[in-house]
């Protein structure tokens, strides 16, 4: 089965002009000359100092370009971008009245008719849709006018969902969803699985916070990562501290029925007995997605500790 929900903490954002590639070139993670050849990307804006402050999937069609982003935080994305335009020849807008959201599921591209080799955007009744760059299963996303988005998708086979249902298959790939997951001006991109979901381009050139992002990863020098959890007991708040035998394990991020994500400091995961650490009295286990590279370790002795 396939499904679909719209993500109403989600938005879009508009950036047109003869600059608009080379502008968001030197601010963002990923590398706009790929947006430009026609692909959808996931990237970041980053603080001077290489910290974690938007996320966004970006795509252009005609001479517009998307940033699917935060619903409540375009306003903080706009004044950023501003603040950064200087003499660049392009006009941002947040008023973009297209809603936005996922589906997925067996053949989910099948039934939404979208090419199965192909990273690019599709118009789509009135609106858009495009696979989720990070991973195939985490499915495709779209944005469509709000009064025929339910009749386009019905229409197509896919059963109507909810955005805490679409939250558990994301848990359980691993996929941040981001200031839910990721701490404004704290977050490093590398803990939260960039470079793997493909949101960095290392090629790209110079970009903002690019240095303690480059660094980072040139060193190795990651020691916590989002792990995607099970939890046995009540859902710990985001921010929980997570502990083993008393000792620092990283904190709880987004969760519901069971499932979640958590900052986890790898060193002390694992030695934790069984790989079971604690938030206020409930059991959280890590584990390895499949698309996860951790550092000076592998996955098999990873899973046992």
């Amino acid at each position: 089965m396939a499904f679909y929900t719209f993500l109403p903490h989600r938005g879009l954002m508009t950036v047109k002009g003869i600059d608009r590639f080379n502008f968001l070139q030197g601010l963002i993670s990923n590398d706009m000359r790929k947006v430009e050849a026609g692909e959808v990307v996931w990237a970041a804006l980053l603080s001077p100092q290489g910290k974690f402050l938007h996320d966004f999937f970006i795509f252009s069609m005609k001479d517009v370009i998307y940033l699917d982003c935060e619903y409540d935080r375009r306003d903080d994305l706009l004044a950023l971008l501003l603040r950064y335009k200087l003499r660049a020849k392009v006009t941002l807008d947040t008023k973009c009245i297209l809603e936005t959201g996922v589906a997925w599921g067996n053949s989910v591209d099948v039934a939404l008719r979208l090419p199965r080799i192909t990273n690019a955007p599709s118009a789509i009744q009135g609106g858009f849709i495009y696979r989720d760059p990070r991973l195939p299963a985490a499915g495709l996303r779209w944005a469509l006018p709000k009064d025929t988005a339910k009749k386009t998708l019905g229409e197509s086979g896919l059963i109507a969902s909810e955005p805490q249902i679409f939250d558990l298959h994301r848990f359980s790939l691993g996929l941040p969803d981001g200031s839910r997951d990721m701490e404004i001006e704290k977050a490093l991109l590398l803990e939260n699985g960039f470079e793997e979901l493909h949101g960095i381009d290392f090629q790209k050139g110079c970009y903002m916070g690019q240095e303690l992002t480059a660094r980072t990863h040139y060193r190795a020098l990651i020691k916590k990562r989002l792990m995607p959890v099970t939890i046995d007991g009540p859902a710990p708040l985001p921010g929980t501290p997570l502990k083993a035998d008393g000792i620092d394990a990283g904190e709880m991020k987004s969760s519901q029925n069971g499932h979640g994500l958590a900052l986890v400091r790898l060193a002390v995961w694992r030695k934790a007995i069984d790989g079971v650490l604690d938030a206020g009295g409930t059991k959280i286990k890590p584990f390895i997605p499949e698309w996860m590279n951790l550092p000076n370790d592998n996955k098999n002795d990873a899973a046992q500790t």
